[in-house]
């Protein structure tokens, strides 16, 4: 990392963005540090950061049933994938974390599951991003923008 004061904002800026706001339908924009170029290893396979203070991960390495029951309110988990609250299957340790099992999110994550199938660490490195029509970035497109941006910057280091 060349400029540790921007990584801290970063992280700062991840946390309050965070993945409820990703998954509540409310994300605009993603932003990427300029002084850094991407590292596919480091990112999730959307191009997205988790920050480091995530409720959802919280909750599910404590499996705290009440921080479950509210991430699954926030992040309208029933309303964006019709799943009635069932604390074994609301959870979430990462979406790159194989040792753990895919929760409710990840296992209808659609932009994972290309990822994997094709072997990318993450989106930026898959030529068909740009034109990618997935439901993440149909939802989020200001989102998509970035992480096509992102992919730029990878492409050019």
């Amino acid at each position: 990392m060349t400029n540790q004061s921007n990584r801290r904002q970063f992280i700062r800026n991840s946390s309050v963005t965070g993945c409820a706001i990703l998954l509540s339908g409310k994300l605009s924009a993603f932003t990427f540090p300029q002084d850094e170029l991407p590292n596919p290893k480091k990112l999730n396979y959307c191009g997205y950061t988790c920050p480091a203070d995530c409720q959802f991960l919280e909750a599910s390495e404590k499996n705290d049933v009440e921080l479950k029951k509210k991430v699954y309110a926030e992040w309208q988990i029933e309303e964006q994938y019709g799943i009635a609250f069932d604390a074994e299957k609301i959870f979430c340790f990462g979406c790159k974390n194989s040792d753990k099992p895919a929760g409710v999110l990840l296992s209808n994550c659609t932009v994972r599951a290309c990822a994997i199938d094709k072997q990318y660490d993450s989106c930026i490195q898959c030529k068909q991003l740009i034109d990618c029509d997935k439901n993440l970035w149909k939802r989020f497109p200001d989102f998509h923008k970035s992480v096509i941006a992102m992919q730029e910057k990878y492409l050019a280091g």
